[in-house]
């Protein structure tokens, strides 16, 4: 499932038509799905209107409400339930939410709040990405939303590849997703059973041969190619993810474009690592 980027025009109004054509495209380039309005998507940059058009279209776009799971995040539960049925209404079949990220929660404001969103009826996916959030779910919390009906999978983004072992421990029904584009392949060893990704944008046949090679234990095909893409994938637990991953996709010819602010433009010594980093995927003809 690819955390989608979202193309602005150059007045940064959201391109919808590009983004529908994108959603399309990485479909038809072997990627089982989509996440719109995720971090990658700028969600929190979005109006109301535009994030509900936003989930629209991926739905429109996909062609299957299965493969898309919207991000449901906002700073209040009541809001998250809101969005969580919208997207229900808009077809998709699952979505993706954060803790309470305003402030330091507890675990039982974070058990209460997944609950509360669990009420619009959707499967929803917990995000575990406690250096943005402040709030940590850890495996045991996990257990308890899981045991509690609340989640049926977690997008684990801390980079503690011992977490997949005590989470299969204690919830041995949840789903692990694997949460950081450069922790792919321990994960998938350990058992992660799906990939929400950031690189798949620039990158999509690569990194859905890299991401089958890795589950399925085939680890002639998945090391070197692992090895050749994670100059790209480590950008993915950088906190210029977004503006990287445009970077590339400008690069390959995909709908990249400008960010909103409060994000602005790479710098340019920065910009020139992604841009060597690209470049040398693409002469490899991992484009």
């Amino acid at each position: 499932m690819v955390a989608t980027a979202l193309p602005f025009h150059a007045d940064l109004r959201v391109d919808h038509d590009g983004y529908a054509e994108h959603v399309a495209w990485l479909i038809e380039s072997g990627c089982d799905g989509v996440v719109p309005n995720g971090s990658l998507g700028e969600y929190q940059t979005l109006t109301d209107d535009e994030r509900a058009r936003v989930v629209r279209t991926a739905v429109e776009a996909a062609g299957d409400g299965d493969r898309v799971m919207p991000g449901v995040a906002a700073y209040g539960s009541d809001e998250a339930r809101r969005w969580a049925e919208q997207a229900g209404e808009a077809g998709a079949g699952s979505v993706l939410l954060l803790p309470p990220n305003a402030y330091r929660a507890d675990e039982r404001a974070v058990r209460a709040h997944y609950a509360e969103v669990a009420r619009a009826g959707l499967p929803v996916v917990a995000y575990n990405n406690p250096y943005d959030t402040k709030v940590d779910l850890t495996p045991q919390l996990l257990a308890e939303l899981y045991n509690e009906g609340s989640i049926v999978a977690v997008k684990e983004f801390t980079g503690d590849v011992r977490r997949a072992y005590e989470i299969a421990e204690l919830a041995p029904g949840l789903d692990l997703l694997v949460g950081a584009d450069d922790v792919l392949l321990e994960l998938g060893i350990a058992g992660a059973v799906g990939w929400i990704a950031g690189y798949p944008n620039a990158f999509p046949e690569a990194c859905a041969t890299l991401y089958r090679a890795a589950l399925s234990g085939d680890l002639d095909t998945a090391v070197p190619l692992y090895r050749a893409l994670h100059p790209l994938l480590r950008w993915d637990s950088k906190p210029e993810f977004v503006q990287a991953i445009k970077v590339s996709m400008d690069l390959v010819g995909r709908p990249g474009g400008p960010v909103r602010a409060p994000r602005s433009p790479l710098p340019a010594d920065i910009e020139a690592v992604v841009r060597a980093a690209t470049e040398k995927a693409m002469a490899e003809g991992l484009g």
